[in-house]
């Protein structure tokens, strides 16, 4: 180990580990179906096959990448029809945040993208224990080309997370969203919950069946720069997993 091992707070970020199945087709709802600790929440946005994999940007050492593709459009979703992908992380795990102190840390998402629709997209952290959210966009620029993002969200100064194995911090990553959750204004500071705040700008992933999305490389760190991946072995992302 070295001074920079475990600052992932994502567990399976290289989407490695999947344990239930490598490829579902006919996804239309909200479950767990391919990659562990990621999971599919849907409602009313087209019908999906998501897979594990082996599509994944050259020269990084990835082996696998988490798809969605789109295999029934919706191209006019009701106003709280919602799309996107999430992995929950423990209370316990994330103290060192110091969220609720006036020293509460920022916080560095990084991951590769590789989408066939450009545009807007929006990355979400939501605080579980107390109903708080913040946002960033990032932009999908080149169609079918892996790209690197990272998005800083600053640390959260009110309302501490629970100290235990409940889930107390999401990472959302939108792919459609209804009028619900784009009304309203960005939320790029921590706030307490408005739904209207929570995906505006989101382009529609669900408009049409040539639309694909692949993601991997997944890290949230401690600080204001995205350091390089920290790939582990395989048998220590499947212990983590079978938490």
């Amino acid at each position: 180990q070295t001074a920079l091992s475990n600052r992932n707070l994502i567990i399976n970020g290289a989407m490695q580990v999947a344990q239930r199945s490598t490829s579902v087709t006919g996804i239309t709802g909200t479950g767990y179906n391919t990659v562990d600790r990621w999971k599919t929440e849907l409602s009313g946005l087209g019908t999906w096959t998501q897979s594990q994999s082996t599509d994944v940007p050259s020269g990084q050492g990835f082996a696998n990448s988490l798809k969605m593709d789109c295999t029934t459009a919706d191209a006019s979703p009701a106003a709280g029809d919602y799309l996107f992908i999430t992995t929950i992380l423990e209370g316990q795990d994330l103290q060192h945040l110091k969220k609720g102190t006036s020293s509460a840390q920022k916080v560095t998402l990084s991951f590769w993208v590789k989408s066939s629709k450009t545009g807007t997209h929006i990355a979400e952290l939501f605080d579980l224990d107390n109903v708080r959210h913040i946002s960033r966009a990032y932009t999908v620029n080149t169609a079918d080309t892996w790209e690197h993002k990272s998005l800083t969200f600053d640390g959260d100064t009110v309302d501490a997370l629970g100290n235990d194995n409940g889930p107390s911090l999401l990472l959302n990553m939108f792919l459609a969203v209804g009028s619900d959750r784009t009304s309203g204004t960005l939320a790029t500071a921590w706030q307490e919950n408005d739904t209207a705040d929570r995906g505006v700008g989101q382009v529609n992933l669900a408009d049409s069946t040539s639309n694909e999305w692949y993601i991997t490389g997944v890290q949230l760190e401690v600080g204001e720069k995205s350091t390089d991946f920290e790939h582990e072995p395989y048998g220590v992302t499947l212990q983590k997993a079978q938490r």
